[in-house]
């Protein structure tokens, strides 16, 4: 991957519905030869795909949480029967495995406070494995994803 590579998924990251004119403008390219660069990172893995950045009210998501779980053991399995079993909780925005006092990283995105406290009891509470869980409410976002950082200098 160059530093032209890199403008671009810069480029993308802040506007993913850029047309391929403007966006082979804006970099100065070509635009069949913007289209080939943007093709070959989509083949690649580079760019895994495109979505709308949706208002969470609007779908009234009104509670999101952190759920830390601790797993009864360390193993391979462990891990992987809870990853299977957090994908399908529903209102799982991620699932991190993590170093130091817990294993698993769960954020959740729900309606109330009820819902949530349904999902921890039932659905993540008896996922194989769980020793033990807690979690944490989010209060408001102070630095909202823009994406990954790109650094397009050597």
């Amino acid at each position: 991957m160059d530093a032209l590579d890199r403008q671009v998924l810069l480029a993308l990251q802040a506007d993913g519905r850029i047309s391929n004119l403007a966006l082979a403008r804006s970099l100065g390219l070509s635009p069949s030869a913007m289209l080939g660069r943007v093709r070959r990172l989509e083949r690649s893995g580079v760019i895994r795909g495109y979505r709308a950045v949706i208002d969470p009210a609007a779908l009234d998501v009104t509670v999101r949480a952190f759920v830390l779980a601790r797993l009864r053991e360390h193993s391979e399995q462990s891990i992987r029967s809870f990853e299977e079993g957090i994908q399908e909780v529903p209102g799982v925005r991620a699932c991190y495995h993590v170093t130091g006092q817990f294993d698993m990283v769960v954020e959740l995105a729900v309606r109330d406070l009820d819902h949530l406290s349904q999902l921890i009891r039932v659905d993540i509470a008896r996922i194989p494995g769980v020793m033990n869980l807690e979690t944490m409410l989010i209060m408001a976002e102070s630095v909202t994803d823009t994406g990954w950082p790109v650094v397009t200098q050597e």
